[in-house]
């Protein structure tokens, strides 16, 4: 056996074997049917793993690191988001296994088997939070673009963190619950999930994005520091929550990045010249 290619088998081997305790750790997090299809993906791992140890005639032991890593993720975001991350590793393991099908033989019906997890994968889990994610969507779209647009505002028209950051918690509170009862009665009037839990991930989120962007106008006392450092908290929560979206919903992270920014930034703007024109105009000092 060649070298590079026994070489490129370990490295499957361990990959198929890491798999199968992710997917157990995965599945004992997991109820009823979602538990049942992980339980024999893991399985089918562990089969793969043997089938490669015939042509190596070597154990290998499993990645600590990455059983770990995709437990928390999964104990913190859900085992929705973790088998997700997974998926895309399962597609790097299709390629590698296209590199191997002239010298393997059973390299194609392991490709077949992993292109088969992918698309089980993808009807797999029914979770609760993946389920409201448009309502989280809902609620951090809303607070990052009116409370940035009405911070930056307020920031050039009063000219004092403080009060800026006052007005903005009030805004933000009164926003929150807005925002939460409209979900209520849109879930409601349409049937679609329960009304409560849907209004609960709306105000919660953008309760969330509120007590972080008003932070910095209560910790900073220079005007334009608070609100840089603002501007910097939008874009690293964009940055975080539209990775999330992407990858349970499929989507493309770059174009969801570059929407959110866009928006929130442009809205930040656009309030921060009305409030200068408001200052001017009215002629009011504080």
């Amino acid at each position: 056996m060649k070298q590079n290619l026994e070489e490129l088998l370990l490295k499957f081997q361990r990959n198929e074997i890491t798999e199968y305790n992710v997917y157990l750790s995965l599945a004992s997090r997991s109820k009823g049917k979602n538990r049942e299809i992980l339980e024999r993906i893991a399985k089918d791992e562990l089969r793969h793993y043997s089938i490669l140890k015939k042509h190596t005639g070597r154990d290998v032991e499993p990645d600590a690191a990455k059983i770990f890593l995709y437990s928390l993720i999964a104990k913190i975001f859900g085992v929705t988001f973790a088998i997700k991350l997974m998926e895309r590793g399962e597609e790097i393991a299709q390629e590698g296994y296209q590199l191997i099908m002239n010298d393997i033989p059973e390299a194609a019906s392991l490709l077949k088997e992993e292109e088969e997890h992918e698309n089980e994968l993808i009807e797999l889990i029914k979770e609760e939070r993946v389920e409201y994610v448009g309502s989280m969507v809902l609620g951090l779209n809303d607070a990052l673009v009116e409370l940035t647009g009405a911070l930056a505002g307020l920031s050039f028209a009063l000219q004092n963190s403080r009060i800026v950051g006052m007005a903005g918690l009030i805004m933000g509170i009164a926003a929150s619950l807005s925002m939460a009862a409209s979900e209520y009665l849109s879930r409601r009037s349409e049937g679609t999930g329960n009304p409560l839990k849907g209004a609960l991930y709306t105000g919660l989120a953008y309760i969330i994005a509120v007590s972080i962007l008003i932070a910095p106008f209560f910790t900073i006392e220079y005007i334009y520091s608070s609100l840089m450092v603002m501007f910097l908290a939008v874009v690293v929560i964009i940055a975080i929550f539209t990775f999330y979206v992407s990858v349970v919903k499929d989507q493309s992270y770059k174009k969801l990045f570059a929407e959110m920014v866009g928006i929130s930034l442009g809205v930040s703007v656009a309030s921060f010249v009305i409030g200068w024109a408001a200052r001017i105009l009215l002629g009011i000092e504080i």
